[in-house]
């Protein structure tokens, strides 16, 4: 109710640490530093900005003006940001003060929540798509990725990610050509990813992935 917990990107692949955000500027200032990466991830962060802002400093009106000006500015392309503050927007202007910061915990955990149910819905979809491939030929579907799009960038098993992890739990051998290594080293974090869960992949170079798709060695891109 006072603080949430993130795990700190800019520090992965090659250490593994968590920070408490605790303040508006805490949590505008993860977004900003990509210390949070990923759309959905961004998103509900900024949600739970806008309740740490409302507990901090009050849910007076200029309050909440002032905290959905300062998260939607960290990152102006990102959509999911701009969607979930809209979302927090319309929950919480109609409230009264005393309300508010109440409403924005939870309006902020129902983000999260309905993120998590998306990502386990991709999985499910997702893996039809691949279990359909694994009845055509022997040996491990071959799927390549692109950007980082497993449980560090959502808030739950992840989007491209999510069918690779329900494959696994099948028992289908999957195999993973992890792209995107610039501009922000975004395939580095997949790979770790999928190191740490123990799914057999290889990081790849992007100029590497037209041969790669010329050449038969792709079954599925997901992205």
């Amino acid at each position: 109710g006072d603080a949430i917990v993130i795990l700190d990107q800019t520090a992965l692949p090659f250490r593994t640490e968590t920070i408490s955000l605790r303040t508006l500027s805490d949590a505008a200032h993860a977004i900003r530093s990509m210390q949070v990466r990923g759309a959905p991830l961004i998103g509900a962060t900024a949600a739970h900005g806008v309740a740490l802002a409302l507990v901090s400093s009050g849910a007076e009106d200029a309050n909440l003006t002032h905290a959905l000006e300062v998260l939607g500015s960290t990152r102006p392309t990102a959509v999911n940001l701009h969607w979930a503050l809209a979302r927090m927007a319309r929950v919480l202007h109609p409230l009264s003060s005393d309300a508010r910061a109440q409403a924005a915990w939870a309006e902020a955990e129902a983000i999260r929540a309905d993120d998590a149910a998306s990502c386990d819905a991709i999985g499910r979809h997702g893996l039809a798509l691949i279990a359909a491939i694994a009845t055509r030929r022997p040996g491990p579907v071959r799927v390549m990725t692109h950007c980082n799009a497993g449980w560090l960038a959502t808030c739950g098993a992840g989007t491209a990610l999510a069918p690779i992890y329900a494959a696994q739990a099948a028992g289908i051998a999957v195999e993973v050509f992890v792209s995107e290594t610039r501009p922000r080293n975004q395939g580095l974090l997949t790979a770790w990813e999928l190191r740490a869960a123990g799914v057999p992949h290889t990081l790849i170079a992007d100029n590497a992935a037209g041969l790669l798709l010329m050449r038969a060695q792709v079954d599925m891109v997901i992205t």
